[in-house]
């Protein structure tokens, strides 16, 4: 099954925007390359739609999970309790580091597993409870 992704450089570390199509495991595979290096930022969606698309955002254990529902249209997946509500966290989104409460920080391997099981099955709905921003 093929996905159409862009992610942050394991070499430069910088996001690089082009997207590509490939294979879900060259995407997994940019993961775990980017987890290598305790951060990284992926923008995935479907080849055959240009909405939803689903971005991670991780460093570290903490990642924060997006949702571009539509131009215009964003939310946020709710946190999973791993880090306590008013603690803050920095993630990279893009290029910059973006700070997040705890209330929508997930641990990064089941945000990555989320972010998985999306590219499957293309619907972001059953993932978790979303917050609009």
């Amino acid at each position: 099954m093929s996905v159409m992704w862009a992610a942050t450089s394991p070499e430069s570390g910088l996001f690089h925007p082009v997207e590509r199509r490939s294979e879900v495991k060259d995407l997994s595979d940019r993961f775990n390359d980017l987890r290598s290096c305790g951060q990284g930022y992926v923008e995935v969606r479907s080849p055959d739609k240009e909405f939803p698309v689903l971005t991670l955002a991780f460093r570290g254990d903490h990642a924060v999970v997006h949702l571009m529902s539509a131009a215009e249209r964003m939310s946020l997946l709710a946190g999973d309790g791993i880090v306590p509500s008013g603690v803050e966290v920095e993630v990279p989104i893009m290029d910059d580091l973006a700070v997040f409460t705890g209330d929508f920080v997930l641990d990064t391997d089941r945000a990555w597993s989320l972010v998985y099981d999306f590219t499957r099955t293309r619907a972001a709905g059953p993932l978790g409870e979303w917050c609009e921003l």
